[in-house]
């Protein structure tokens, strides 16, 4: 079965994306249209009842949640991550499931803030956040062995990536707590995966630029042309 995709440009599908390229696996990509709420449609819910994005649609099912597929293709695939026998399973493990329940919950709730509150966010509640995700990245720059394929790309090499950013260009005019100079082994992998053979395909089919995590641009995605697209290696 080839894979089915379920995306938006420069969503959490990016990540996903990028592992799929990686493996060099055959996928269909779908894109759910943002500006419609597609993603809201009965038929998206019936693939992820929360309606979020991505889903991927596999040979086992559809599967949502970002790490979960993840962990999926990794096992699935033996590649992209430590198996189960590895002395680095476990540090793996939990900085792949941090960065999806801790830094990019908090991305959520720094980027949608009027979905934690019904009426206005309070500015203590953005600060509070920024602080949280700048403590979680910092984290991450002084754990980078712990997670990081030591040759090659692990999954939380493209995660950590797109989360960089990100936190560059989002939420549009309110980016200027972000520097990614303040963490510097993070920089320098995002440079090393800007160049990466999976995010060339990437920047082609989701309009990212040449530099899509180093020194990110806001997307210019081919919507109409590219918006189903097929991947066979």
């Amino acid at each position: 079965m080839t894979y089915r995709l379920h995306y938006a440009p420069d969503n959490a599908s990016l990540i996903v994306r990028l592992a799929l390229l990686e493996l060099q696996v055959p996928f269909d990509c779908v894109l759910v249209d943002r500006s419609i709420e597609a993603q809201k449609s009965a038929d998206y819910l019936q693939l992820n009842p929360m309606g979020r994005i991505p889903v991927l649609e596999t040979p086992d099912g559809p599967i949502f949640e970002t790490a979960a597929i993840l962990l999926w293709l990794v096992d699935r695939h033996g590649a992209l991550g430590p198996d189960t026998q590895s002395a680095q399973r476990g540090d793996f493990l939990k900085w792949l499931f941090f960065m999806s329940n801790t830094l990019h919950a908090d991305l959520r709730a720094l980027f949608y803030p009027d979905t934690y509150f019904d009426t206005t966010p309070r500015a203590d509640f953005v600060t509070q956040t920024q602080a949280r995700v700048d403590r979680a990245l910092h984290l991450l720059d002084q754990n980078i062995t712990a997670w990081s394929a030591p040759e090659g790309v692990w999954v939380t090499d493209f995660y950590i990536c797109v989360v960089l950013r990100w936190c560059a260009l989002y939420p549009i005019g309110g980016t200027h707590w972000f520097d990614l100079a303040r963490y510097p082994a993070l920089h320098q992998l995002s440079r090393k995966m800007d160049t990466y053979p999976a995010t060339e395909h990437a920047i082609t089919a989701e309009g990212l630029h040449t530099t899509p995590f180093s020194a990110p641009r806001h997307a210019t995605p081919p919507y109409g042309t590219q918006s189903n697209v097929s991947f066979s290696f």
